[in-house]
């Protein structure tokens, strides 16, 4: 086990998570990802919990995700918080993409990941894709999920979120956690996430890392390039990485219980592991970093 990650309580919810968490969305698998090949999957999965990360994110949506995770790491429930998404596209109908906010639905998908990942509960169930406030109460969406916790499959509601339905998400409290999108190089939801913080919320950061930089991982040309306009090279310690810099960047905001970062190379793991233990930039750095990143256009929404 790699040693050194720090914790962070999530909100209200009292889980003690590790300040870097796993996204399970990279073994999703063809079509909509990479393919996985041999063991790889069985192997980071493993490789996670080994590092020491105990919070695990997939969904419905992601593929063959939740089958991986109960296949490969199912037998080590006890070690790893686990969250999914519901309100995806329905299961019984291979040519839907749209996703569908009803109590049925929603009941259908967990009772589906609860089975699939072999599994007698989610610690976390979200809503996934920020539905809007009215989808929510037209699909009774909040009593599907109450009924739910009731029954023990689920421990804690929540909901993937991000403007302008994130605000209403955050007045309704009755979400105990919330996803949310969130780099230096997308700072818009910034101020939400303390906002969220306020009223005793957890939050679990997505994007913390913009997707990798264009080559290693899947950011995009457009979204890095403000990485140089801004001189946060001249920012970053020595023989840190782009996306070193990026991760610690996140982890320096005061009101981030944990981010997710996902990736099915081992090296690259371990990178973001050792990354996470080293901790926040130092306070100078990061109110310079996001001095520069304002002068190059890059704010949190108002």
């Amino acid at each position: 086990m790699v040693s050194g990650l720090e914790t962070r309580v999530l909100g209200r919810t009292g889980l003690n998570v590790t300040r870097l968490g796993y996204g399970a969305m990279e073994v999703r698998g063809f079509p909509k990802g990479r393919p996985i090949v041999g063991t790889q999957a069985d192997t980071i999965l493993n490789a996670v919990l080994d590092a020491g990360i105990n919070y695990i994110d997939t969904s419905i949506d992601y593929g063959s995700s939740e089958y991986y995770i109960g296949e490969y790491i199912s037998h080590r429930r006890s070690e790893y918080y686990l969250a999914s998404k519901c309100g995806c596209p329905p299961v019984n109908d291979a040519t839907a993409e749209e996703h569908v906010y009803t109590r049925e639905n929603i009941v259908i998908g967990v009772n589906r990941s609860l089975k699939r990942m072999k599994t007698d509960y989610l610690d976390v169930v979200q809503l996934h894709t920020s539905p809007s406030l009215k989808a929510i109460e037209d699909g009774n969406v909040v009593q599907g999920l109450l009924d739910l916790k009731k029954e023990g499959k689920v421990r804690f509601l929540a909901c993937s979120s991000w403007l302008p339905n994130l605000a209403d998400h955050v007045a309704m409290d009755v979400f105990d956690l919330f996803q949310i999108d969130y780099s230096g190089l997308s700072r818009q939801n910034e101020e939400w996430i303390s906002r969220a913080a306020a009223t005793g919320a957890g939050t679990v950061i997505r994007g913390g890392v913009a997707r990798g930089e264009p080559g290693e991982g899947m950011g995009t040309d457009d979204a890095w390039r403000k990485f140089g306009e801004a001189g946060l090279d001249e920012l970053r310690e020595e023989g840190e990485s782009r996306t070193a810099f990026l991760l610690r960047f996140t982890l320096s905001h005061p009101d981030v219980h944990t981010t997710i970062v996902g990736t099915r190379n081992p090296d690259h793991l371990l990178e973001n592991v050792r990354t996470a233990a080293k901790g926040p930039l130092q306070p100078g750095v990061y109110e310079e970093a996001k001095r520069r990143l304002a002068v190059a256009g890059l704010k949190p929404a108002s």
